[in-house]
């Protein structure tokens, strides 16, 4: 492949640095709600075109804004005195030829049906408003959407970087958070709401893990009973821990809880997110396409929740490149990590990226030659396969947070 360049360097991997730092934001935080609701647009949106025309027609919804509402609560109750907004915003098609499409509306209802689905606190009539900010698309831009080709051109120049594999450091970060927001914790625990953060810090062999999860207003009576159901969910979430191979692993729960200052000194919540009065949300400032914000390895400047999945790279060549990058990893023996690098240059099309950059980092019995042959393959075999990947993107079958 032309414009292809690899790299065999015997760089440390992440997993054996000295110090290493993962965050990941649960499906209550304000940034998971906006990326996640935004990209259900997006599906929404792609499904409706391709049904009314037989493809995806230009849209990108990856301007998302979560105002902050205003709540006031107590142990034992709470109401809701100014509720959230959510803010759709950025392009779409909104006519062809004759046919209208109800953007707004489909816009809307994915929204507040996403909310229902995620959000068990919140009721959509009375705790959020939406508005949908959505505008006709640049003519250059929606022009490549009538081009024809089974392919389209890319519609921006972009680079984007995927890694693999995950470190046992982004497993556990990944999998407490998601392990405090499974239907099981919250049926053990229906106390706790959905606005969960883990931030995971490894220095050597041990692990300390600070999490922040609220306790909901309504199942909490007294400060008293605050701190005897937090206890229990810090035991239950450290019984997690314990079964994951680090030296020592130290948790920290709700750190800025302070006894004897009653409602101000715990962190409670009557929705169950900390938008209903605390944090605004937006979109890209959450997690990567694959569950992390890992501040020891590359990340690129794209957000890929709500942009269009056939043509915009940034949503395409992020989950992409994370595909290639663990597809070498499992197929070539020896390899420690390995990083790939996607460079689109706007108009040429998606499958044929101005630049591929491969870096390896071997480990025990890694042969270059079999990197150096089979890598290529495998970007070669994604990119003559990357019609039906945009076709999975915009059915929402690649999560993107």
């Amino acid at each position: 492949m032309q414009k292809f360049s690899i790299d065999i360097v015997k760089d440390l991997p992440v997993a054996q640095g000295a110090v290493e730092i993962v965050e990941r934001k649960g499906i209550g935080h304000p940034d998971s709600i906006c990326d996640s609701a935004m990209d259900r647009v997006s599906v929404a949106l792609s499904r409706e075109y391709i049904k009314r025309f037989g493809v995806v027609l230009h849209h990108n919804i990856d301007k998302g804004l979560l105002v902050a509402g205003q709540v006031e609560k107590t142990f034992g109750r709470g109401r809701v005195v100014k509720p959230m907004e959510l803010i759709i915003g950025d392009r779409a098609t909104f006519r062809a030829g004759k046919v209208v499409v109800p953007v707004g509306r489909i816009a809307r209802d994915t929204v507040l049906d996403w909310f229902k689905e995620n959000l068990r606190n919140i009721d959509v009539k009375r705790d959020v408003k939406i508005r949908v900010a959505l505008r006709p698309g640049s003519v250059e831009l929606a022009d490549i959407f009538v081009r024809g080709g089974e392919v389209r051109g890319a519609n921006d120049t972009s680079a984007s970087v995927g890694y693999a594999p995950l470190t046992r450091t982004e497993r556990v970060v990944l999998e407490t958070e998601r392990f405090i927001n499974s239907p099981a914790f919250k049926l053990r625990f229906p106390e706790t709401g959905e606005d969960v953060k883990v931030m995971g810090i490894r220095r050597g062999g041990d692990l300390d893990i600070t999490a922040a999860c609220p306790l909901l207003a309504g199942h909490v009576r007294s400060e008293k009973e605050y701190f005897h159901k937090k206890a229990a969910v810090f035991r239950a979430i450290r019984g997690f821990l314990s079964d994951f191979p680090f030296n020592r692993v130290t948790l920290n729960f709700n750190t800025l809880d302070v006894k004897g200052h009653g409602v101000g000194g715990v962190y409670l919540s009557l929705l169950g997110t900390s938008a209903e009065d605390a944090d605004s949300g937006q979109v890209g400032r959450g997690n990567r396409v694959n569950g992390v914000i890992s501040l020891n390895r590359p990340m690129g400047t794209e957000a890929a929740a709500g942009k269009n999945p056939v043509s915009h790279v940034g949503k395409i060549y992020t989950v992409l490149a994370h595909r290639i990058a663990r597809e070498i990893y499992e197929r070539v023996e020896g390899l420690s990590e390995v990083y790939v690098w996607l460079l689109s240059q706007i108009g040429s099309p998606i499958d044929e990226p101005k630049a591929v950059y491969i870096k390896a980092v071997p480990g025990k019995g890694m042969d270059r030659r079999a990197v150096q042959r089979t890598a290529p393959l495998i970007v070669e075999e994604f990119l003559s396969d990357i019609a039906a990947f945009t076709g999975e993107l915009a059915r929402g079958e690649h999560p993107v947070c």
